[in-house]
């Protein structure tokens, strides 16, 4: 998601705010996705109260967001990252890239599962992951995973590499949960209908939107999304019968210490609903805090049957899992 819903391309970053040379500036690495959505949204306030500058740079998904960040680990120059899912912010913490902090507002968050028990990640947004499909293209869409496999969808289905997108990390380890061991024959069989694989959600949608394919992976919203644009149902989502994965977006603080009171500041705004109030709308999430939903939301699924994670036994095995999905999809 995590991720805004939709995207002009951005070739390096979006700085938001006008740079002053007194004025200090606040860096916030983040995906392409919401620097094109909600940051153009969240930072006047926060900018206002404290005198600074806001500068969100994006650098792709939110895979090379942290890869990025990962490179620059012994002279970091974001003072936060925002944006990782509960499997990035694993690894950063396994990398040594961000330091706990726990948020003075932490507990306005109404669902208790959504907190990191680390105490590294402060919960931006939350949403599940869902199969998104033309409704035009398509009279019968695939209502689980098996149903994914089958041959009148070949080359029908865009997706995001695990390498590089959270949202395509998600889907892997969603498959692995599903599956287990034999997730390796899942995607032996999936290959084919797939079209393409792409470094981030946002070309992804690009794609999908301008036909090139019926189905993608993206999330439950997405029925909101298309009533709220173009005030029709033609983009659905549908929750395989296996079971939703719900992914968590976090926004941490990283080991630079030039800003440390400007990053925990923020940190703490990301809980109020100045910054909260931009999500639903914008990023296409749910806000974590107390927000009343847009109307179109009842137009997004409910999810009945959530699939459960040993987040630190797939943390370790990941690197190994996307090795082998990168042989696979070959």
């Amino acid at each position: 998601m995590g991720r805004t819903k939709r995207i002009h391309f951005f070739w390096f970053f979006l700085i938001i705010g006008v740079y002053g040379f007194s004025t200090p500036v606040l860096t916030i690495y983040t995906s392409d996705s919401f620097a094109s959505g909600a940051a153009r949204y969240v930072a006047d306030s926060f900018e206002q109260e404290w005198g600074c500058t806001v500068r969100f740079l994006s650098f792709g998904g939110s895979g090379s967001m942290l890869a990025r960040a990962i490179l620059e680990k012994e002279a970091p120059r974001a003072d936060l990252l925002l944006g990782i899912d509960q499997f990035q912010l694993q690894r950063a913490i396994i990398e040594g890239i961000i330091q706990p902090f726990v948020s003075s507002n932490i507990d306005s968050i109404e669902r208790k599962e959504l907190l990191d028990p680390q105490g590294y990640g402060t919960p931006m947004d939350y949403g599940a992951l869902a199969l998104l499909y033309d409704a035009n293209e398509l009279e019968e869409p695939p209502t689980s995973f098996k149903a994914l496999l089958q041959p009148k969808l070949r080359r029908s289905i865009i997706i995001q590499d695990p390498r590089t997108s959270s949202t395509g990390l998600s889907f892997l380890m969603w498959t692995i949960a599903i599956f287990g061991e034999d997730w390796e024959a899942f995607w032996e069989q999936l290959q084919p209908n797939i079209l393409t694989v792409v470094p981030g959600w946002s070309e992804s949608f690009m794609l999908f939107e301008s036909g090139e394919a019926p189905i993608m992976v993206s999330y439950a919203t997405d029925g909101a999304y298309s009533q709220y644009h173009y005030q029709s149902l033609r983009y659905q989502p549908i929750i395989p019968s296996e079971g939703a994965f719900v992914q968590i977006e976090y926004a941490v603080r990283t080991t630079r210490k030039e800003n440390r009171v400007l990053a925990e500041a923020f940190l703490d705004y990301i809980l109020t609903e100045p910054f909260q109030k931009h999500i639903p709308l914008h990023q296409w999430m749910y806000p974590v805090i107390s927000v009343e939903l847009p109307e179109v939301y009842v137009y997004a699924p409910h999810v009945d049957h959530i699939v459960s994670f040993d987040t630190p036994f797939f943390q370790d095995r990941q690197s190994i899992w996307i090795q082998r999905w990168a042989q696979i999809m070959r």
